[in-house]
């Protein structure tokens, strides 16, 4: 059986191909019907017409109980992958669950009508809300351990962060400011998927048949949620917007949800200042990302 390569440094990790990793994935499953997906930030394949195999290599093995845990929370209270099997082998982490019938919202977007859209997004805004609604003991082992102590981590590197992202110094200056004026609380803390994006929403005959890709679940602020909502899902469309928290069934601050785009783990300000519409300060870009 040929076995999985060590993986545990991030140029390791990088030098390998889906298709390099395909003898070790047909192995551990005992058949050859499987194909590499080319979206995703870990290697997942599909395995026959039903099936989905994710795997997790060393360095991010953390991320298989995140997971793991999520899809067996979500189990009939949300429409998520199915979990079949689940385990490790050769230092790798790997999740076999059920493959969700249709394309991404992503690939479907172009050809909605605009009446498709809008009748898409009190549904996904539901859906939305019945993630944020689920309360399970289980759910205590997901990060953070403190969401208060995360932002406050998040604040103290939000300058550098930015920079190093090649955000123009212009904006740069304007984040201790606007952060220092906007009042996060201390709100309940929910189940996030923290990347509620068109990539990761199953459509199929325009039906929305589930949400995947938990790997990076959090618990906390459910405006935290927002940011990829705004960002990736209405993208700076109000209209759109309005809809989905119609569904959500609660408004959300604007302000709050620029200063949570900021302080993301993923934050990339310079690729959604050339994709989103344009404002001149942070506090436009709030009402022109995130107002309904």
């Amino acid at each position: 059986m040929v076995p999985f390569p060590p993986a545990a440094t991030e140029a390791g990790f990088g030098a390998l191909t889906r298709a390099g990793l395909l003898p070790a994935v047909t192995g551990l499953l005992g058949r050859d019907d499987v194909v590499p997906f080319t979206e995703g930030s870990l290697p997942v394949y599909a395995v026959g017409d039903d099936l989905v195999l994710k795997l997790y290599p060393p360095l991010y093995r953390d991320e298989i109980a995140t997971e793991h845990t999520m899809l067996e929370v979500l189990s009939g209270t949300l429409p998520a992958p199915g979990l079949k099997d689940a385990g490790e082998r050769d230092g790798w982490g790997w999740l076999l669950m059920e493959r969700l019938p249709g394309r991404t919202l992503k690939e479907a977007w172009p050809s909605l009508s605009t009446e498709d859209k809008q009748r898409l997004m009190p549904e996904l805004g539901e859906l939305l809300a019945t993630l944020h609604a689920i309360d399970d003991p289980r759910l205590a082992v997901i990060p953070p351990a403190d969401w208060t102590e995360f932002v406050a981590e998040q604040r103290e590197k939000a300058v550098d962060h930015h920079r190093r992202t090649g955000l123009d110094e212009a904006w740069v200056a304007q984040i201790p400011g606007f952060l220092d004026a906007v009042d996060l609380g201390t709100p309940p803390v929910v189940p996030l998927h923290t990347e509620f994006m068109r990539d990761h929403i199953m459509l199929d005959d325009g039906r929305i048949t589930g949400l995947f890709d938990f790997e990076p679940a959090m618990r906390g602020a459910a405006e935290y949620d927002f940011v990829a909502v705004g960002l990736f899902v209405t993208s700076g469309d109000g209209d759109l917007l309005r809809r989905f928290l119609d569904g959500y069934g609660q408004p959300i601050d604007e302000r709050r949800c620029l200063a949570y785009a900021l302080l993301h783990v993923y934050s990339n300000f310079p690729w959604y200042l050339k994709e989103l519409p344009p404002a001149p300060t942070l506090d436009a870009l709030a009402t022109a990302w995130w107002g309904s």
